[in-house]
């Protein structure tokens, strides 16, 4: 069965549940495990106010025991400290007076809350808000952790890096640094460029003091992907296609790119496409682990898929965000009450999220990826999977050392 998540909560309400379903058994996890990418979505200069008040862990509900993977739904719950300060506000039951407290009527531009409660016929715009808070985005951590883990038992690595935040550049090296994100969970603003650090860190501050927010590009990179994940046979198994509506469903998150991205749309083909090359003399043993089947590409412009399939490069993805939609300097809007202009409500918020959004993008990857994996290794059990998975790459391996023993008459 295909490896899928649903989450459910609200940004105030008592607690945010993530559910996983596909994942093998025996499996080996840990609260830990997922509480560090938790821990690592909420860092990053910039943050607000709430990044004080939380501090995320899991709780194992199912699917989970002896420290393993049963193979059944997993449920985690993800606890809000911040629910004491408003359990009367966003009780599930209680008199609607008092729950109507701390009412939104002055919707964000660029937020859900307008188009929420026309589509929704709600009359108060935090019945909107709430769901669509990027707060919802630790339980899509927790679940994108699950499968980090499952990619882990096949050495497959994900990291991330800012490469632009409120309009500042940062360099990105010719070869990037490993573990990536050893290097740039470093950096308060989770760049490798530690030249424009403080420039970065300057731009947020100046947008504070103007009551602004900031918008930036991360880096997402994955490392050790076989070849053949994905398909090119349908448009919704393609594997830029998943990944690409994964990654545009974060909050705020306006583009997607993959490899050289728009930038290929204006170049010629000879300046895109990557030349392929032998990673090994043909009929010899192929590179183990033959995660390329024996060929590799002079350069990685198609950032690691062609045709809707890893070519097993490393797999490079750019994400943009948006500006946050709450300011402290508020925009126009109208009052849902009355129809007439108005300042829209400042709701608490991050000066910028773009570094936490990496780690979120890192997760959503990751849980794609696992998808791909499962789809074309899976198995009830993770013994079952790793053997398939090895079964495959000796298959690529053979493939190799047999190039050059065909007749020459089917020599094409």
């Amino acid at each position: 069965m295909p490896l899928r998540f649903l989450t459910a909560g609200e940004s105030h309400g008592k607690a945010l549940v993530a559910l996983v379903e596909g994942l093998p058994a025996g499996l080996p996890v840990t609260a830990e495990w997922v509480d560090a990418d938790l821990a690592r979505r909420m860092m990053g200069y910039g943050r607000g106010a709430r990044m004080k008040i939380e501090r995320d862990r899991i709780e194992w509900l199912s699917g989970v025991r002896a420290g393993e993977t049963l193979g059944t739904p997993i449920a985690m719950v993800i606890h809000n400290r911040d629910w004491t300060n408003w359990s009367e506000i966003m009780a599930a039951e209680g008199p609607p007076g008092e729950a109507r407290r701390r009412r939104l009527n002055r919707p964000r531009p660029g937020h859900a809350d307008l188009v929420g409660v026309l589509k929704y016929d709600r009359q108060d715009a935090r019945d909107i808000l709430e769901r669509a808070s990027a707060r919802e985005t630790a339980a899509r951590v927790a679940a994108g952790a699950l499968a980090r883990r499952l990619l882990d038992e096949f050495q497959i690595d994900i990291g991330s890096h800012v490469v632009s935040l409120g309009g500042i550049h940062a360099g990105t090296p010719a070869e990037l640094p490993w573990p990536l994100n050893a290097a740039s969970d470093s950096s308060e603003v989770r760049v490798l460029d530690t030249t424009v650090e403080a420039k970065i860190i300057a731009r947020i501050d100046q947008a504070k003091k103007d009551g602004d927010t900031l918008g930036g590009e991360c880096e997402v990179v994955v490392r050790g992907l076989p070849t053949g994940l994905g398909s090119h046979v349908h448009w919704d198994r393609k594997l830029d296609g998943r990944l690409a509506g994964a990654l545009m469903s974060i909050p705020a998150v306006k583009a997607v790119e993959i490899g050289m991205g728009f930038e290929a749309a204006r170049r010629q083909g000879s300046e895109v496409h990557d030349p392929i090359e032998a990673e090994a003399t043909p009929g010899t043993a192929a590179p183990a682990p033959a995660l390329r089947g024996g060929y590799t590409r002079r350069g990685n412009n198609a950032g690691g898929l062609e045709g809707g399939m890893t070519t097993g490069e490393p797999l490079v993805i750019r994400v943009a965000m948006k500006p946050i939609a709450t300011l402290m300097s508020p925009l126009p809007t109208i009052d849902l009450r009355t129809g007439l202009p108005a300042k829209a409500q400042a709701e608490r918020s991050d000066v910028t999220a773009v570094p936490a959004m990496g780690v979120i993008a890192e997760a959503l990857t990751a849980f794609v990826l696992a998808d791909v994996m499962l789809e074309k290794f899976g198995g009830d059990s993770l013994v079952e999977m790793r053997r398939n998975y090895e079964g495959y790459l000796t298959q690529l391996a053979a493939r190799w050392t047999a190039l050059g023993q065909l007749p020459a008459e089917e020599d094409a």
